[in-house]
């Protein structure tokens, strides 16, 4: 396959994801790091995008991984007009999930005065941030946060049971509870584990960075970015620890390896050549490419390489690279449709076509 600009004539700095609101208006909504979103119609003549929300006085993006991270619409946004975002913040350095709602006289508009803070994390390092918000099927907010940085986890945070970091997390944000601004979903894996934050839904990740789930299995599909020899994908699933920093992908990091109750990787790729970091995509489900339906597609950010790989419940069945770019990728994003973009830091939103 090849990749060919998606809007040709639109151009955007720093964009980190890319989104819709699930309301029926087909608009485009794309993060760009340093503390905007800007919003766009779905129309591949489009020629330029306005400001739906600007928050760049509260996000500090000093750090080449911090900024505003992750946005996800409320599955009922059509009504609540709710939408929820995950930036970083300095003095003290923080992750924050915030609420938003949009501006009571324009739907093209969120209201910057609406901020309602759901959960605030410390950070001790300016990297390994996560960032990815999406709502679930069944209607929770999962929020994928690091190991904290620096490098080799020097906290020990990826196997320390009650941080919240190098874990994904599972909440109930419309649903306040025991002094929080959320509750906790009764059925996550470790409720009324004392030695566990009951928030978390997996954990033993070193830097999530994107994950989605497919709309067909309900399975929750991630990238995590290894450090200095493997990246990973993973298939997230409740309880289960993935091996950060006892492992990098399916190999001994620290000399004390007790794999004992691991969960390993669906797959691992070597940092060779200009591989650098995983990013992680989708279960393509659209009608534009049906060779790829079924598939899960991810890339490298720094080669530009983009692959496609089937797995069958058990293990990989299938696993090929699609093509070959020059990119520097930092997600990718699926609109209505289910139909996949490619975000590059060229200021290019880019689509897979078939090879000519």
């Amino acid at each position: 396959m090849d990749v060919e600009p998606a809007f040709p004539n639109l151009s955007l700095d720093r964009m980190v994801y890319l989104t819709h609101a699930g309301d029926g208006t087909d608009r485009l909504f794309v993060l760009l790091q340093p503390g905007r979103i800007m919003l766009f119609p779905n129309d591949q003549s489009v020629q330029s995008a306005t400001v739906f929300l600007d928050i760049r006085e509260r996000v500090s993006d000093r750090g080449n991984e911090e900024g505003l991270l992750g946005l996800a619409f409320d599955p009922d946004y059509a009504t609540s007009g709710h939408l929820y975002l995950y930036y970083t913040a300095s003095a003290p350095r923080r992750s924050v999930v915030s609420r938003f709602s949009v501006h009571p006289d324009d739907p093209n508009r969120a209201d910057p005065a609406s901020e309602h803070i759901i959960l605030e994390v410390p950070q001790p390092f300016a990297n390994h941030n996560g960032g990815m918000l999406d709502f679930g099927p069944d209607g929770l907010l999962y929020i994928g946060l690091g190991d904290g940085g620096s490098a080799g986890d020097p906290q020990g945070n990826g196997q320390d049971p009650a941080t919240l970091l190098g874990s994904i997390l599972r909440i109930d944000p419309g649903s306040p509870g025991d002094g929080r601004s959320y509750s906790m979903p009764p059925d996550n894996p470790f409720v009324g584990m004392g030695s566990f934050r009951e928030e978390v839904w997996a954990y033993g990740l070193r830097n999530p960075w994107r994950f989605s789930f497919d709309p067909e299995t309900a399975d929750l599909w991630a990238g995590d970015v290894g450090q200095n020899n493997y990246e990973e994908v993973d298939i997230i699933r409740p309880g289960r620890n993935y091996g950060w920093s006892v492992m990098e992908g399916l190999h001994c990091f620290l000399r004390s390896c007790d794999q004992t109750g691991l969960e390993f990787p669906v797959i691992e790729y070597p940092l060779t050549g200009d591989n650098c970091a995983v990013t992680g995509g989708y279960v393509y489900r659209g009608s534009r490419l049906p060779s790829l339906y079924g598939a899960y597609v991810y890339s490298d950010f720094c080669s530009g390489r983009i692959w496609a790989l089937r797995h069958g419940g058990q293990q990989v069945t299938e696993h090929l690279l699609l093509t070959d770019t020059d990119l520097r990728i930092p997600s990718f994003g699926e609109d209505a449709s289910r139909e996949l973009y490619i975000l590059s830091f060229d200021g290019t939103i880019y689509r897979l076509r078939p090879a000519s």
